[in-house]
């Protein structure tokens, strides 16, 4: 398994995390405050990342030395089918930008985080890193899916032609703190964890779910995935990409039922199979990163119970605020 034969080293160094107030990015900022390094960011207003110059102007005047690239635009089901124009091209400029910027100004490191619906709809499981492009995409999230396989070449192309250290990791289905609550756009695990507290609060005795529940996914705890990501950051170097998962499949089903224990609820959960289910299996085989050294450490019941911690304590500032 390629390795860099001299592990980068982080202490010293300029590291920007872009997108360092989404939920990834955020993770790697903790993850990195352990580092003895000087951490770079930029927010929306500060740095519009969609677009080429400002991002060369940004980066010249920072001079990053590594890069870490959580800056996505990201959403479920709903948002992949609602929004195809806007997950397209702000996915495909976001890293466009980023990645030509560091070959120009000569950034050491470069680390592209992908997903893993970058895999075919029906692919062999567990997901092995070779089945990419091996067939049809998952029509619910092919713009973002697309979007994501052009940042891997991108960062493929740029190791071939010009030698850069250049690499990607594709976590599996992440959530914790900082996840997005939003009732329409959010994933499976804040969505459900949404529906099962309000149902809580109002007494309810039902939830709905979307589709049969009988999907199968594995969810990895997004510091989890930050430490992964540092991980590779500092040991990794290769045109292969990487999965970076956990290598348990829970169905969405499973996943609510243990939403529902966290939290207290004992109400039931009603299916609407007018709703898509998605991909009916999504778990990847994560050889490569464990063969490396590095595996998760957070189970699901404890990753969730985390997660709605922090929804909790911010719900509360949300009303507070004057919020709903």
């Amino acid at each position: 398994m390629p390795t860099t034969e001299t592990p980068f080293q982080l202490a010293g160094k300029r590291v920007w995390v872009a997108g360092h107030r989404g939920m990834v990015g955020a993770a790697v900022l903790r993850r990195l405050a352990s580092e003895d390094c000087e951490i770079l960011t930029a927010s929306h207003a500060e740095l519009d990342l969609t677009r080429q110059q400002a991002v060369e102007d940004w980066m010249a005047a920072k001079k990053p030395q590594a890069i870490i690239m959580a800056a996505a635009r990201v959403g479920g089901i709903h948002a992949n089918e609602s929004y195809p124009a806007n997950f397209i091209y702000d996915n495909l400029t976001i890293e466009t930008n980023i990645i030509h910027a560091a070959y120009r100004l000569g950034v050491e490191k470069l680390l592209f985080l992908g997903s893993s619906c970058i895999y075919p709809r029906l692919a062999p499981q567990p997901l092995h890193e070779d089945a990419l492009l091996s067939g049809p995409l998952e029509p619910t999230n092919e713009w973002y899916a697309v979007a994501k396989i052009a940042g891997i070449k991108l960062c493929q192309a740029y190791r071939r032609q010009y030698g850069c250290d250049f690499i990607a990791a594709m976590p599996t289905n992440l959530y914790g703190p900082g996840d997005n609550y939003h009732p329409e756009n959010s994933h499976a695990v804040a969505a459900l964890i949404r529906k099962v507290h309000d149902a809580k609060q109002a007494g309810q005795d039902e939830v709905v779910m979307w589709g049969t529940g009988k999907p199968t996914r594995e969810f990895l705890f997004v510091d989890d995935c930050a430490d992964g990501l540092v991980f590779l950051l500092k040991s990794y170097s290769s045109e292969n990409f990487v999965n970076l998962g956990t290598g348990l499949e829970h169905s969405i089903l499973e996943l609510a039922q243990t939403i529902a224990a966290v939290i207290g609820w004992r109400g039931r959960f009603v299916h609407d199979l007018s709703k898509p289910d998605g991909t009916p299996r999504k778990v990847m085989d994560s050889s490569r990163l464990k063969a490396l050294g590095w595996s998760a450490k957070t189970c699901l019941a404890g990753g969730l119970a985390n997660a709605y911690g922090w929804f909790l304590e911010n719900r509360a500032l949300e009303i507070k605020a004057g919020g709903k």
